[in-house]
């Protein structure tokens, strides 16, 4: 059970407008799933209604957060803004469900609560889509931002080499199924898809609830297998955020990785190659689960993951450290990982988060 509010209503601020598609059904609808974010949500559905492409409707699903953000969504007076507020936490998968259930449009977007679109974004993705129908989806580059909402052009340019974003030309994916499985070079928050193309995937499939946290990879992944197609437009039109409050504790990181290995291997591929990628992905993804239950404090759970990493793939130098480690007292592993993390060099993501605390 959930409810459903519809802001009331007044003139879009911008006094420009976009004609209602023919159904008099908004042609855009844009998702933003939240959770005690009330501090970066105003910023995150700003940036929808200042779009210059303005025929969408703009659903909020509140999975029963416990800060204000009732307070904070009330302080817009737009009539493309629906309200879903869920009365008890039901988990980011069937939060996300619930926007795309509610969705009238023919395109459909859902983004996190602490990231934006910037102004061009909508345009220039309907424009693809209302003009090739051969294609399934459009998505952009990013913007990383810090908690501060400063865009970081260095790091920006390191995630985008990091995922090979910027090795894509323009136009339609050549190998999606690479793409999204291997080089996981796509990003759900940057993309706009035709509705029909999520109902033909089952947009959210229903998950154990350890697996909660993989849906936008395995998303993207199914899409691929499916036959659909996507274009790649190398603008930087949306803004990614990077600060304190996401998975950067090892708990926090435990849920992802749990997520990420129950999604690969239930994969299957018929072709050779791609099912090898497949396992050794899974092992990697094994490998670092493993590393971070030794890490806190289960060894006996991460031992048997990096046993079955490298029956895989023969095992890393890291993962058979940790193997070692494992056998070792508590104390002696917490000590060992804290040194680790000391001296090694922190990645792009760390360094913006660690700017912004400073």
């Amino acid at each position: 059970m959930h409810g459903v509010f519809r802001i009331s209503v007044s003139p879009h601020p911008s006094g420009v407008n976009e004609p209602l598609s023919q159904s008099g059904m908004p042609k855009v609808s844009v998702c933003i799933p939240t959770y005690n974010r009330a501090r970066y949500l105003t910023y995150a559905v700003n940036s929808v209604l200042a779009q210059t492409y303005t025929d969408f409707e703009l659903i909020v699903c509140d999975d029963a957060s416990t800060d204000n953000t009732p307070e904070v969504v009330a302080q817009w007076d737009d009539p493309r803004i629906r309200y879903i507020r869920h009365p008890q936490n039901i988990r980011r998968s069937p939060n996300m469900r619930s926007g795309y259930e509610a969705a009238t449009g023919d395109y459909f977007i859902k983004f996190d609560d602490d990231d934006a679109l910037c102004r061009e974004f909508l345009e220039k993705t309907v424009a693809v889509l209302e003009t090739r129908p051969d294609i399934d989806f459009v998505c952009t580059n990013h913007w990383i931002i810090d908690a501060n909402s400063r865009r970081d052009e260095r790091t920006t340019q390191e995630n985008a080499a990091r995922w090979g974003k910027d090795k894509i030309p323009e136009g339609k994916i050549a190998d999606l199924t690479l793409q999204t499985f291997h080089h996981q070079s796509l990003q759900i928050g940057s993309t706009l898809f035709r509705l029909e193309a999520l109902r033909a995937v089952d947009f959210m499939r229903t998950f154990p609830p350890e697996a909660d946290g993989c849906e936008d990879f395995d998303l993207l992944v199914r899409l691929a297998l499916a036959g659909k197609q996507g274009y790649y437009i190398p603008e930087y039109l949306m803004e990614y955020r990077i600060h304190g409050g996401q998975q950067t504790r090892p708990e926090q990181n435990l849920r992802f990785l749990n997520a990420k290995v129950i999604c690969l291997d239930s994969y299957r591929f018929d072709d050779a190659e791609l099912e090898q990628l497949r396992r050794q992905k899974l092992a990697g993804t094994q490998e670092a689960l493993g590393l971070r239950y030794i890490e806190t404090g289960d060894a006996t759970r991460g031992r048997a993951l990096l046993k079955q990493a490298i029956a895989v793939g023969g095992g890393s130098k890291k993962a058979r450290l940790g193997l070692g480690l494992s056998y070792l007292p508590s104390s002696v592993r917490k000590l060992a990982f804290q040194l680790f993390r000391r001296v090694r060099s922190p990645d792009y993501s760390e360094r913006v988060r660690q700017q912004t605390a400073s």
